[in-house]
């Protein structure tokens, strides 16, 4: 962005943790007095769903990995996070378990030589389904926050998509931009 400096809370997950093992949703939870944590539910290859194999470049029909968490603050469902990667990228490497990563996946996709250099975060509003409404625990009617994050590399490759379905009254988004 030419003379400002975009700066959002998700800085924390886009640039690793230089292989300390910390988890950056634990760290802001915990700077917060409270507790993060998260479980992966399922990792492995899948056909994306049209938008997100449109934001990878992937053929319809080509095969991806994916990885599917719950994020919980203090015990309580908060986000679903489903992280999708090329193939060519994932397979055979951690990213394809269920196991948690050591230094989280921004620091294994570095390792493997893919750095994240641009980012566009996409958030809308819209209505839950009804796994979304039971697995957050939301209301009849309650909305979720839906952000979608393309992550490219320095060769505007797409490396990684994030679609997060977020719970309105257990998260704050903030976007601060530094003009000049």
């Amino acid at each position: 962005m030419s003379g400002g400096e975009w700066v959002g809370t998700s800085v924390p997950y886009l640039t690793g943790s230089a292989g300390t093992g910390s988890d950056a949703w634990a760290a802001e939870a915990a700077a917060e007095g409270r507790r993060g944590s998260q479980r992966i539910v399922r990792a492995g290859e899948t056909e994306p769903p049209d938008a997100v194999a449109e934001l990878l470049g992937t053929p319809a029909g080509q095969h991806v990995i994916a990885r599917r968490r719950i994020m919980y603050l203090d015990d309580e469902p908060c986000e679903l996070t489903d992280t999708y990667y090329p193939l060519d990228i994932a397979a055979g490497t951690g990213l394809a378990g269920t196991a948690k990563i050591r230094g989280g996946a921004i620091r294994l996709l570095a390792d493997l030589g893919y750095v994240g250099v641009h980012v566009r975060e996409d958030v809308t509003a819209r209505s839950a389904t009804g796994h979304e409404r039971e697995q957050l625990r939301l209301t009849a009617g309650e909305p979720v926050l839906q952000l979608t994050r393309l992550t490219l590399d320095r060769a505007d490759r797409p490396i990684q998509v994030d679609v997060m379905a977020m719970s309105p009254r257990r998260q704050k988004l903030r976007y601060e931009i530094r003009i000049g």
